[in-house]
């Protein structure tokens, strides 16, 4: 499939040529946050035929007080109403999504390690599409419970 876990922003240590991800502040909480693709917001608004999404980078908002998950350079922006997925990082329960390319909520992840396992070997094969699918844009393996 693709390489979405492959990050490019910030993967492997040691990697001295690796580029750092371009982060934009919010219009609400003035946190900075950095940029998603303009295909990963149109997979998870409501009617994207309907809404105009100007040519900018966009951003997303992970901070769960805060009700926008994407905004452009420009302050527009997109509220939690707006969308069709409910955003994980934006709930404050256990039942949160945390890979929607394998429907894993934070609550199944902790009763059953071995399903990150799974996804990390799904992720290796390039059978998950983190890029478009999980609202950041970004792979889900970081969200994942720590087991002790």
């Amino acid at each position: 499939m693709n390489d979405c876990c492959n990050n490019k922003n910030g993967g492997n240590k040691g990697n001295e040529n690796k580029l750092l991800p371009i982060k934009f502040i919010c219009p609400v909480n003035q946190q900075q946050y950095i940029e998603v693709a303009k295909k990963t917001i149109l997979q998870h608004i409501k009617a994207p035929w309907e809404n105009k999404l100007d040519e900018q980078k966009y951003y997303f908002c992970d901070d769960p007080d805060c009700d926008v998950v994407y905004f452009g350079l420009n302050g527009s922006i997109i509220n939690k109403s707006e969308l069709r997925t409910v955003v994980g990082k934006k709930e404050k329960s256990d039942n949160e999504l945390i890979c929607y390319c394998f429907g894993v909520s934070k609550s199944l992840a902790k009763k059953n390690p071995q399903i990150k396992t799974y996804i990390t070997q799904q992720t290796k094969e390039h059978n998950c599409s983190c890029d478009v699918k999980n609202p950041s844009g970004r792979c889900c393996l970081k969200d994942f419970p720590k087991m002790h």
